[in-house]
């Protein structure tokens, strides 16, 4: 029974992916004529059914971009580098989307340390950090079992001072990992979707209002009380806007 349960499974995503393919050329042909609604229905029919990818993403936000739609091609852009984060042609598409936007916010500069430690840990991810620990491990062990065996003082000295620097090195990446777990838990982004949006100094309506967004501004969602949420713009400002104003990113 379960083979055929399998094989049932099988057959069904085989039958999903040739049509979500189908829809992908269709919504590109639409694209190209310049039917950019349709195109979006398109592509958001293949969305519905739990495909993600780069160009699906990319290919969104081009269509909502040609029909000044701020937020959603700014949402879906954004969505597409976090498949995809070193795509300069994603970049430089949401650079033409982010100059329709009306917020002009500066960024709060990092120091010299915080941003080396930032960048460097953001180089890759917290699973690639961990695998390189697991490597130096083991470059430690051998080594340490090649001092330990070793007959000539000058092998042992080299296998000892290698040891050594795999231990150190396996500490950092450790650690390295360990930042970037950290960075990627909090790490809650979101678009502003509302044509206009008050933000609140409390997570009520009552409470006085701290300043305004508008729609395609990102921000950073720190909590959430009830249909409220508490975020930090990238210039450090902080207050509490409506959960139905804004849609976060990180929702795969």
């Amino acid at each position: 029974m379960r083979p055929l349960i399998h094989i049932l499974i099988f057959l069904l995503s085989v039958v999903s992916v040739a049509q979500n393919n189908v829809l992908f050329e269709e919504a590109n042909t639409l694209y190209n004529q310049g039917k950019y609604a349709e195109a979006i229905d398109k592509y958001t029919a293949i969305l519905e059914t739990g495909n993600h990818s780069t160009e699906l993403y990319f290919n969104l936000a081009n269509a909502h971009y040609k029909l000044n739609n701020i937020a959603p091609s700014i949402y879906f852009y954004e969505k597409a580098l976090l498949l995809s984060p070193h795509d300069d042609e994603i970049k430089n598409n949401m650079a033409f989307a982010k100059n329709m936007t009306i917020d002009a916010i500066d960024v709060v500069p990092e120091s010299g340390i915080s941003k080396f430690i930032k960048s460097t840990t953001n180089m890759m991810a917290y699973d690639v950090w961990a695998k390189i620990s697991v490597a130096l491990v083991l470059c430690f062990v051998i080594l340490f079992l090649i001092y330990y065996f070793a007959y000539s003082t000058i092998n042992k000295r080299l296998a000892f001072i290698g040891s050594l620097t795999s231990l150190f090195l396996m500490c950092v990446s450790l650690t390295f990992a360990f930042h970037k777990f950290n960075i990627d838990k909090k790490n809650k982004p979101a678009i502003v979707f509302a044509q206009e949006s008050k933000v609140k100094s409390e997570p009520n309506s009552r409470s006085e209002e701290s300043f305004r967004l508008h729609e395609g501004t990102k921000v950073q969602v720190l909590d959430t009380v009830n249909e409220w949420k508490k975020i930090k713009l990238a210039d450090g400002k902080t207050g509490w806007i409506s959960s139905n104003d804004i849609k976060l990113l990180n929702d795969f």
